[in-house]
C-alpha cells in the first residue's frame, strides 16, 4: 500500500498542496482503503486479491490527485504558504531569522563584556574558564547562524518539493549577509544623559566592496556558507534517488 500512496504524496506536494493537508488527505484515503479491503476479505477474497480490489474501488492515482489539486486551486487554504508567498518565506523570513540570531550573538558579547571584562577596552581578548565558554557560545552562534538559516530553507524545500528559484534567492541573500557581517565593539568617549562615558557598545555592520576590508576572505567565507547550507538538499536528493540503499 505504501508505494502508491507515496507516489500520490509526491504529486500533491509538487502541485503546491500544503503538507498538513496532504497528510490529512492520505490518512483519510488510508482509512477508506482499509475499510474497502476488509469488505473484500469478508466477501471471500484472498488478502492479495482484496487489496487489489480495494485499490480499484478507491480510484486511480490520477483521479485521487486531481481531486485534491482541484480543491487547492479554488481554495487558497489548501495551498502551501511557500507557494502563495515565496518572497516572504524565502526572502523576508530568512533575513529576520538571521537578524535575530545576530542579535542574540551581540547580546552575549555585550553582556559577557560587562560581566567578565568590565575594565577592558575591548571584549576581544583572551579569557579562560566560564568567560571563555560564555564568549564561545556567542561566537559559535554568530558564525553558524547563516548556516542554520540556510539549512532551514533547504529542509523546507525538501519537505514541500518546491522549485529552487526563490529558495536560491534566499540562500544567496543569507550567504551575502553572513559573509559580510562584522561585529564591532567600542566604548563611548562622550558623556550624555542616556549613554555614560566608558559605556561598552556592540554593533554590527555589513562590509562592502568599497570598505577597507579585503574581499578575498569574504568570498571564501561566502563559499563555505553556501557549501554548508546546501548539504541537506543533496543528502535528501541522494536518499530520494536511492531510498533502499540504507
Amino acid at each position: 500500500m505504501s508505494k502508491p500512496f507515496d507516489e500520490l504524496r509526491e504529486r500533491l506536494l509538487r502541485a503546491g498542496v500544503a503538507p498538513k493537508h496532504v497528510r490529512r488527505y492520505l490518512n483519510e484515503l488510508a482509512d477508506h482503503f482499509n475499510d474497502l479491503r476488509a469488505e473484500e476479505e469478508r466477501a471471500g477474497r484472498s488478502p492479495t486479491d482484496a487489496e487489489s480490489a480495494a485499490f480499484a474501488r478507491l480510484g486511480g492515482m490520477d483521479d485521487l490527485a486531481c481531486a485534491m489539486i482541484a480543491e487547492r486551486q479554488f481554495q487558497s487554504p489548501f495551498r502551501s504558504f511557500c507557494v502563495r508567498a515565496p518572497w516572504a518565506v524565502f526572502g523576508v523570513a530568512p533575513v529576520i531569522l538571521l537578524a535575530l540570531g545576530y542579535l542574540v550573538a551581540c547580546s552575549i558579547l555585550a553582556s559577557g563584556w560587562l560581566i567578565f571584562l568590565p575594565g577592558s577596552e575591548t571584549p576581544f581578548v583572551r579569557v579562560d574558564g566560564l568567560a571563555a565558554a560564555y564568549f564561545t557560545a556567542g561566537r559559535t552562534l554568530y558564525r553558524w547562524a547563516p548556516v542554520l538559516v540556510g539549512w532551514t530553507i533547504t529542509l523546507v524545500v525538501a519537505r514541500q518539493r518546491l522549485k529552487l528559484i526563490w529558495p536560491a534567492v534566499g540562500l544567496l541573500l543569507i550567504t551575502w549577509i553572513g559573509a559580510t557581517a562584522q561585529i564591532q565593539a567600542s566604548r563611548s568617549v562622550t558623556t550624555s544623559a542616556s549613554i555614560p562615558a566608558g559605556f561598552g557598545h556592540v554593533s554590527m555592520t555589513l562590509a562592502s566592496a568599497s570598505s577597507s576590508q579585503p574581499m578575498t576572505p569574504s568570498l571564501l567565507h561566502a563559499f563555505m556558507i553556501l557549501a554548508l547550507t546546501i548539504v541537506p538538499y543533496f543528502v535528501w536528493k541522494l536518499r530520494s534517488a536511492y531510498p533502499h540503499s540504507t
